[in-house]
C-alpha cells in the first residue's frame, strides 16, 4: 500500500428508477493478450495484420496427432504479471479442456484452467481522484488459448474463418464484483491496462483486441451490497448479465448505463432478469440478447490429457519478482515525493512508461523537476496533441527540452524567450544553448539598462502615472512596455520590482 494516497470504500452508482432507487455491481473478466512472439502451445508466430491462416500449425489447426507443448515464456509472463498485482503464485496449476463449438475453434474446446488457475487472488489499485484510490480484489488471473476469428463481411452468402489468432496465449484477469459504477469500471480497464504495460506482459492495444473486457452487470436495492459483503451470498446482487469483447472504455461506460436501465425497467415492471449473454450494439447505444448464460458444468470441464500439470518452484518465482519494473504506483508516489510533484502532474505523467522515462531524462538534465513537468506536460504534450504525433516521434528529445529547462534555471532566457526557444528547436531542430548565443536571444538581467528602460517608459507616460499610483494593479502595464521595449529579454521578475520601486508602489 502507498502511504500517500487514501482508500475508501467504493461508493455505489445509485440510478433512480421509476418506482425506486438501484444501485449497480460490476465484475469483469479481463482478457489480455500474452507479449510473447510464440503461441501458448506451438512455435506459430503471433504477429498481428498476417494474411489470413498465415500463422498457423499443425497444433493450431488440430491436426490428428498433433499435442500442445507448453510455452514457458508465457508462464513466466503470466507469474510476472500475477507479482504486478501483489497476487498469490500458485505453485501448482492445472491445464483443462472447455468443450463448445464454434466455427472457429478447430479443435472442438478451448486449453483452459478452471480448476487450479496460475495465479490467486492479487488486487488494482483504481485512481479514482487525486490523492482518492478504491481497490478492486482480483479473484484470479488463468491462463487459456485464444480462439480464432469469423470474418463475415468478405461474401454475401457465405462465412470465413482466419486461424492466425488461434492459441495466441490469453490471460484471464476475474474481478470480485467490487465495481460500483461505469466510470470506476472505465479507470480500473486503464489502471490494469496500464501495469501490464509497465510490466511488458501485455501492449493493451484494444484496438486490434490485444485488451479486451467481458462485463458482469447487475442492479440490486440500496443495502444488498453489504449483505453480500457480510454473506458472500451473490443473489444479494441480483441476476447478472454479461456484455461481452468490449474493446472500448467510452463504450464499456455507455453499455453499462444501458444495461442497468434496462434491468431496472425490468425489474420494476414486475419481471425477472434473465441470465445470459449479451452484445453492445455501438451505433444503437443498446444491448441484445446473444446467447443463454453458460455455467461451468455447460462447458462439460475436464482435466486437459494432453498436458501435465505445471510445477513451478519458489525460486524460480522469486527470480522473476527480483526483475520487476518500478510500477505506476511506486513510480507517481516517488514522483510526487523527489521531485515536488502534484499527483495530478504526476499521474499524467506516469501514465505510460515512455512518458515518464521522457520526462527522467528531461529533469536529468534540466535538474528542476517541477519546472520539466511543467514543460513536458504544457509545452511539449500540448503540441505534440496538436500535432497527433506521439512521443516517440518527439522533433523535440527530452535532452533538448532538459536543456531550455536548465537555460530558464538559469536566468538565461525568461519563459517567453523559452517558448520561442521551444518553437525553434521543435521546428528546425538543434542545440537550444548554442542558438541562444547565436541568435542574442538572453534575457537582459543588467539591472542598469533596465532602469533606464523603465525611467523612458515612465517619463513618457505622466498620465498613466496617476492612474497606477490611484490604482496599483495597473503598474502591469509599465511592466509590459517595459518588456516590450526590450525585445521581451528583460528579466519580467526585475522589471516587476523597478516599475513598483519608481512608481513608490
Amino acid at each position: 500500500m502507498l502511504d500517500h494516497l487514501e482508500y475508501s470504500a467504493p461508493k455505489p452508482k445509485v440510478i433512480s428508477g421509476a418506482k425506486e432507487d438501484w444501485e449497480l455491481v460490476i465484475g469483469m473478466e479481463i482478457h489480455a493478450q500474452v507479449s510473447s512472439e510464440a503461441k501458448l502451445f506451438s512455435g506459430a508466430s503471433t504477429g498481428f495484420g498476417a494474411e489470413p491462416n498465415s500463422h498457423v500449425s499443425f497444433v493450431d489447426a488440430a491436426m490428428p496427432g498433433m499435442l500442445p507443448v507448453i510455452n514457458e515464456y508465457c508462464v513466466e509472463q503470466a507469474v510476472r504479471t500475477g507479482l504486478g498485482l501483489k497476487a498469490e503464485i500458485n505453485l501448482f496449476s492445472a491445464f483443462d479442456r472447455k468443450n463448445y463449438f464454434y466455427p472457429d475453434l478447430p479443435q472442438g474446446y478451448q486449453i483452459s484452467q478452471l480448476y487450479h488457475p496460475i495465479v490467486g487472488e492479487g488486487e488494482v489499485i483504481v485512481d479514482m481522484e487525486p490523492g482518492v484510490a478504491r481497490r478492486v480484489r482480483i479473484e484470479r488471473i488463468h491462463l487459456e488459448q485464444d480462439a480464432g476469428k469469423s470474418i463475415h463481411d468478405m461474401d454475401p452468402t457465405m462465412s470465413f474463418v482466419d486461424l492466425n489468432r488461434t492459441g495466441v496465449a490469453l490471460m484471464e484477469i476475474v474481478s470480485r464484483p467490487d465495481i460500483r459504477g461505469p466510470e470506476e469500471a472505465a479507470a480500473y480497464v486503464l489502471k490494469l491496462r496500464q501495469i501490464l504495460r509497465y510490466l511488458g506482459t501485455c501492449d493493451g492495444n484494444m484496438q486490434n483486441g490485444n485488451l479486451r473486457a467481458d462485463v458482469n452487470v447487475s442492479v440490486c436495492r440500496p443495502g444488498q451490497y453489504e449483505k453480500y459483503q457480510e454473506t458472500q451470498d451473490f443473489s444479494h446482487l441480483g441476476t447478472r448479465c454479461e456484455i461481452k469483447n468490449m474493446n472500448s472504455t467510452r463504450f464499456i461506460q455507455q453499455a453499462i448505463e444501458y444495461e442497468a436501465r434496462r434491468q431496472i425497467a425490468i425489474l420494476e415492471d414486475g419481471g425477472t432478469v434473465d441470465q445470459e449473454t449479451r452484445l453492445y450494439d455501438a451505433v444503437k447505444g443498446e444491448t441484445r440478447s446473444m446467447r443463454s448464460k453458460e455455467e461451468a458444468h455447460d462447458y462439460r470441464y475436464f482435466p486437459c490429457p494432453d498436458l501435465l500439470p505445471l510445477e513451478i518452484e519458489q525460486a524460480w518465482v522469486d527470480d522473476i519478482a527480483k526483475s520487476l519494473p518500478e510500477l505506476p504506483d511506486e513510480k507517481k508516489a516517488r514522483f510526487v515525493k523527489d521531485f515536488g510533484l502534484s499527483e495530478y502532474d504526476a499521474g499524467v505523467l506516469t501514465a505510460d512508461t515512455v512518458n515518464a522515462d521522457f520526462f527522467e531524462k528531461v529533469v536529468a538534465v534540466g535538474e528542476d523537476g517541477k519546472l520539466s513537468a511543467n514543460w513536458v506536460i504544457n509545452e511539449l504534450f500540448g503540441r505534440l496533441k496538436k500535432d497527433d504525433t506521439d512521443i516517440s516521434e518527439s522533433p523535440v528529445s527530452p535532452e533538448q527540452l532538459g536543456e531550455i529547462v536548465k537555460l530558464i534555471k538559469a536566468d538565461t532566457i525568461s519563459g517567453k524567450i523559452a517558448k520561442d526557444l521551444f518553437e525553434i528547436v521543435y521546428t528546425e531542430g538543434g542545440n537550444p544553448a548554442e542558438i541562444v548565443e547565436a541568435r542574442g536571444m538572453k534575457q537582459v538581467t543588467d539591472t542598469g539598462a533596465i532602469e533606464a528602460a523603465v525611467d523612458e517608459i515612465i517619463a513618457a507616460n505622466p498620465a498613466q502615472v496617476e492612474k497606477a499610483q490611484a490604482n496599483p494593479k495597473l503598474a502591469g502595464w509599465f511592466v509590459g512596455q517595459v518588456m516590450k521595449a526590450t525585445g521581451g529579454k528583460a528579466n519580467p521578475k526585475a522589471v516587476d520590482e523597478l516599475v513598483k520601486a519608481k512608481l513608490g508602489l
